[in-house]
């Protein structure tokens, strides 16, 4: 499988977990130094542990659990050890009760690691411009 495949396959993976409220997997397929840009939070998260204890509040308080998420058009610009990987993400999730739905374009930063696995490094999730129709 080459470079490109390999890295599709670990964003197809992620999003697989992230779709499933699969916890574990989801946080396995960031490095422990990942960073997060949401621009729903007023800073960023500067490591994985960071996120885990967001998403792990947004649980116990908000009832958060994601209901799907589809990833579209993506793109892949490999960059020797880095790869950049560009998507349109529809995600359906519930929080205090309520159905939310979005339509966001995300960037995420894939390292290859000693043992030739693709991790996450850096997610930076975007709103979809005004006006475009959705993927």
């Amino acid at each position: 499988m080459n470079e490109r495949d390999q890295v599709l396959n670990a964003a197809a993976d992620l999003v697989t977990a992230f779709a499933r409220n699969d916890r574990e997997a989801y946080f396995g397929a960031f490095s422990a130094d990942a960073s997060f840009v949401f621009y729903t939070l007023e800073q960023p998260l500067l490591s994985r542990d960071a996120y885990q204890a967001l998403w792990d509040t947004w649980r116990a308080e908000d009832g958060f659990e994601v209901l799907a998420c589809t990833s579209s058009n993506a793109f892949v610009s490999l960059q020797g050890n880095v790869a950049v990987f560009i998507h349109d993400v529809a995600t359906e999730l519930r929080m205090n009760g309520e159905q939310h739905f979005s339509q966001e374009r995300e960037t995420i930063v894939f390292r290859r690691q000693q043992q030739g696995l693709w991790l996450a490094c850096h997610e930076h999730l975007s709103a979809m411009p005004e006006g475009l129709p959705p993927p």
